[in-house]
């Protein structure tokens, strides 16, 4: 059963973590990363609220926000639906699979192995002071960009579902890496990608009844709204501006991670 109350009625609180999903969806549209913001601001306002049920009501949030986004931003950038759509479609059944694996294993041992990849990713970047400013051909055949495309799309996929934290960045530096694309068409493309991830993850949730309706709609509205200036200010700012935007909530989530090993 779906649990629809059991959070504080404070119409202050309510409105505070509006806008920490706000900023939320605003970063996650540009440059992923997303929940950085809004999973913390939610473990802090609804503390008493079992952590499963707020990673699925923040999954709800979020995932309104990125279907927005999805929308957005195939109106303004030209997206490979060819090979995005069959990547969604791998990403949706593993989420589902991760988000399983969730509900009944806890996810704690993984946090190593993210603060790890998230360092490689964050360096490399840095190091590639072009990556993603151009497109540029790929070396890869069609066909290979489709395996690689599914297999990175089943792992994230995976990942999603079962602990979440970069997903969207790891989606956009994916994208860049197989595809060629810069920044731009990348976290247009990784929406589409990230949205099925979070369907997955959702079916999984809804079933298990860990979402707070009311909550998670609200945030949801928020989200949403968040993503809508985002996606405006990405096409008009363009790759250099979501490169640097990418790098820092890269560095942000690298430094949440690594506090949070630590601390446990």
């Amino acid at each position: 059963m779906i649990e629809w109350f059991g959070v504080d009625g404070d119409v202050k609180k309510w409105l505070l973590m509006g806008c920490f999903s706000f900023f939320a969806g605003l970063i996650d549209s540009v440059a992923g990363g997303g929940g950085l913001i809004q999973l913390p601001a939610l473990m802090a306002f609804f503390p008493n609220l079992p952590v499963v049920v707020l990673l699925g009501t923040n999954k709800l949030a979020s995932s309104c926000g990125t279907a927005l986004a999805a929308v957005r931003f195939s109106r303004e950038v030209e997206i490979r639906w060819r090979s995005v759509l069959p990547m969604a479609s791998a990403a949706l059944i593993a989420a589902i699979f991760g988000a399983l694996i969730a509900v009944n294993v806890p996810n704690e041992r993984l946090r190593p192995f993210v603060v790890a990849l998230l360092s490689v990713v964050l360096v490399y970047t840095l190091l590639n002071r072009s990556l993603g400013e151009k497109e540029r051909k790929s070396p890869a055949t069609p066909a290979v960009e489709r395996l690689l495309g599914l297999t990175a799309a089943l792992g994230i996929g995976l990942y999603d579902g079962f602990f979440g934290p970069g997903t969207g960045n790891f989606l956009i530096l994916t994208m860049i890496f197989i595809f060629g694309i810069d920044f731009v068409h990348a976290s247009a493309s990784s929406k589409v990608v990230n949205l099925a991830t979070n369907i997955g993850a959702l079916i999984l949730f809804f079933s298990a009844g860990t979402i707070n309706v009311p909550l998670g709609l609200t945030m949801a509205l928020f989200n949403m709204a968040g993503a809508f200036f985002g996606v405006k200010l990405a096409v008009l700012k363009g790759s250099k501006f979501i490169r640097v935007l990418f790098m820092a909530t890269m560095l942000g989530l690298l430094s949440k991670q690594a506090i949070d090993l630590f601390q446990t």
